[in-house]
């Protein structure tokens, strides 16, 4: 008598898979306890449970794929290039939590991702950063009346 056993041939995809579930979780948790509620139409927890939906559908879809066989090899990351948008998402998070606002943080986020493709002209990299942040500022915030996180260059405008 032979005994199956279960074999997962894309570990890394099963494991964000896993990542994925956890994540609408946690959004899913985050909605229900949610205190402001409408008076009329949806409230802001319908957007939420329609993330966590779709981090539920994400998952699903990753662990179809972690199981699928496939006879295609894939790939090792580049841990570097991960570890520059890392790095980049950790500059627009600490932008915005030290009160450097949003145009510092996208300004960030753009250049250091840009590096983290292989791009090596930081400098232009920060400029047009900054160009795309004003821009991208002034649309949300002038044109859709949208509060974005402010700092010292956004107060200029």
């Amino acid at each position: 008598m032979t005994q199956k056993t279960l074999r997962i041939p894309n570990r890394p995809t099963a494991v964000i898979a896993v990542v994925l579930f956890a994540i609408a979780f946690i959004t899913n948790w985050d909605a229900s306890h949610m205190k402001v509620r409408a008076t009329y139409g949806m409230s802001a927890s319908a957007a939420s449970y329609f993330v966590a939906i779709l981090f539920v559908a994400l998952a699903i879809g990753h662990l179809v794929s972690a199981f699928k066989p496939s006879d295609i090899e894939v790939e090792s990351a580049d841990w570097l290039a991960v570890g520059w948008i890392g790095f980049a998402l950790a500059g627009l998070i600490g932008s915005i939590w030290m009160g450097g606002g949003f145009i510092l943080g996208s300004t960030l986020l753009f250049a250091l991702t840009a590096r983290a493709f292989g791009r090596k002209a930081i400098l232009v990299d920060l400029c047009l950063g900054a160009v795309i942040g004003v821009l991208v500022f002034l649309l949300f915030n002038k044109l859709l009346t949208l509060a974005l996180p402010q700092g010292p260059l956004e107060r200029l405008f």
